[in-house]
């Protein structure tokens, strides 16, 4: 079976953002899920050729004054043109870590992925208010079921 690539572009400027990555990536990498190579980049390093070698991607972000991180926006400016065209219709998943609200987080990533034609394939997650335990769980649940779906088919 072909090995598929899910990449997951993590802003994670706190303990509590790399807590939610690690997570995500624990999830991904579940030891029942055989044909998916999970890779994680920041933002800022990540690019076009990433995405464009993906199979399915899965964003983290702090919300930052109702937007997403200015490294989150950096990374779409970036591939935005290169990928348009390439990779309509690929599978994606959103994670926020708000500190209030979320939602004008969440109406900017799905205008810019309504802009690219990927498909949101699960509900966006969005860790709102003091942090907790329970967003960890949240994220692991997200990689694992994202990379089960891509070992599987399904997306």
């Amino acid at each position: 079976m072909l090995t598929k690539k899910l990449l997951i572009v993590a802003h994670t400027p706190s303990p509590n953002l790399a807590k939610l990555a690690d997570a995500v990536m624990r999830g991904a990498q579940h030891p029942d899920i055989d044909n998916v190579l999970t890779r994680q980049v920041a933002p800022l390093q990540a690019n076009a050729d990433d995405v464009l070698a993906a199979d399915a991607i899965i964003l983290l972000t702090p919300e930052n004054l109702a937007y997403m991180s200015g490294a989150m926006k950096d990374f779409f400016d970036r591939i935005y043109y290169p990928c348009l065209e390439k990779k309509q219709g690929l599978p994606c998943a959103i994670i926020i870590r708000a500190g209030n609200d979320g939602t004008g987080t969440k109406r900017a990533l799905e205008s810019i992925l309504t802009g690219l034609k990927w498909r949101i394939v699960q509900q966006p997650i969005t860790c709102r208010g003091d942090f907790k335990d329970e967003f960890v769980a949240q994220c692991e649940e997200l990689g694992m079921c994202i990379a089960a779906s891509l070992d599987t088919g399904i997306i």
